[in-house]
């Protein structure tokens, strides 16, 4: 496919996917793909998952259940619900799952389209520092989880409250 033709069809789904806010920022992000492999763009890696990659095993400063439960609270804003939080009951229509479908769909194609733009992308990310970068962020997020599992543990153990504390969220994908 002609690089023109595929820069219009990244155009054209990110005008039709213009009707959720949410999907144009998926779009965005998908369209940003060069933007990633050049390096010019990096993904913020939140501090507490920089601290979490230093020790993740590191016993938290007082040792109470205060501080562990807003430790664990930190952790759960910057990689989103753990496993164990209790899951939002949402009654989804069949339309409404055939629209996130269609949406994940689209978004895909962006995102492949995108890519696709780059001539030799993977040595492209290698030299440009991208790959890197992307293998720190996947350490961090590993460390925080690490970090989140060792801080519920500890918690489990000194018979902390702090899971009555929690917020109903959505289970993660």
């Amino acid at each position: 496919m002609h690089p023109a033709t595929k820069l219009m069809l990244a155009a054209t789904l990110l005008v039709l996917g213009g009707c959720a806010s949410k999907t144009v920022s998926r779009m965005g992000s998908a369209a940003a793909a060069p933007l990633k492999d050049l390096g010019i763009s990096k993904e913020e890696i939140p501090a507490v998952l920089e601290k979490a990659k230093d020790n993740p095993y590191r016993m938290p400063a007082g040792r109470s259940c205060a501080a562990i439960a807003r430790e664990i609270r930190e952790l759960d804003e910057a990689l989103g619900p753990d496993y164990d939080a209790p899951a939002v009951e949402t009654k989804e229509s069949l339309a409404d799952k055939a629209s996130d479908v269609a949406e994940d769909q689209a978004v895909g194609a962006v995102q492949r389209t995108a890519e696709g733009l780059i001539p030799f992308r993977s040595w492209v990310r290698k030299l440009s520092g991208a790959e890197r970068h992307s293998k720190h962020v996947a350490a961090s997020l590993t460390a925080g989880s690490v970090r989140r599992a060792f801080l519920k543990g500890l918690a489990s153990s000194q018979h902390c409250a702090w899971q009555e504390k929690q917020q109903a969220a959505p289970k993660p994908p």
